[in-house]
Formats: C-alpha cells, sequence, structure tokens
C-alpha cells in the first residue's frame, strides 16, 4: 500500500501506518502519532486503571480534530 497524500503530489512512497479515523494508508512523512488513554475495567476489589495506547492519523484528520 502506498501514501494516499504522496500519491496526490504524484509521488511512490511506501506507507507505514493505517489512519485510525480514514482508514488512508500513510507513510512517516504524513502520519501523526499521539498517546491516547484506553480505560480498562479492573478485577473486582481493584482500581480502574487507564493505558496509554498508540493513535495514529493522517494530517487531514489530525488538523480536522484540531479545528473542532
Amino acid at each position: 500500500m502506498n501514501c494516499f497524500d504522496c500519491d496526490r503530489r504524484e509521488l511512490t512512497v511506501a506507507a507505514v501506518a493505517v489512519c485510525s479515523v480514514c482508514g488512508a494508508g500513510v507513510c512517516a512523512t504524513h502520519v501523526r502519532t499521539e498517546a491516547e488513554q484506553v480505560r480498562e475495567p479492573a478485577n473486582p476489589g481493584e482500581v480502574m486503571h487507564d493505558r496509554s495506547a498508540r493513535r495514529l492519523t493522517c494530517s487531514t484528520c489530525r488538523a480536522a480534530e484540531e479545528a473542532v
């Protein structure tokens, strides 16, 4: 799979990730990585806890989310 953003510029660059919002393939230049907290239920008698996860988006979806 190739990077969607690069393809629009008539470049052929391999995708290294898939945008979690729109599903487009993105290369290392266009991928945006951020930490996202994932809440997991704990076992009975334990406190709920959060774990960090990785969220990958393309630059277009990231810009749209920042505009909100």
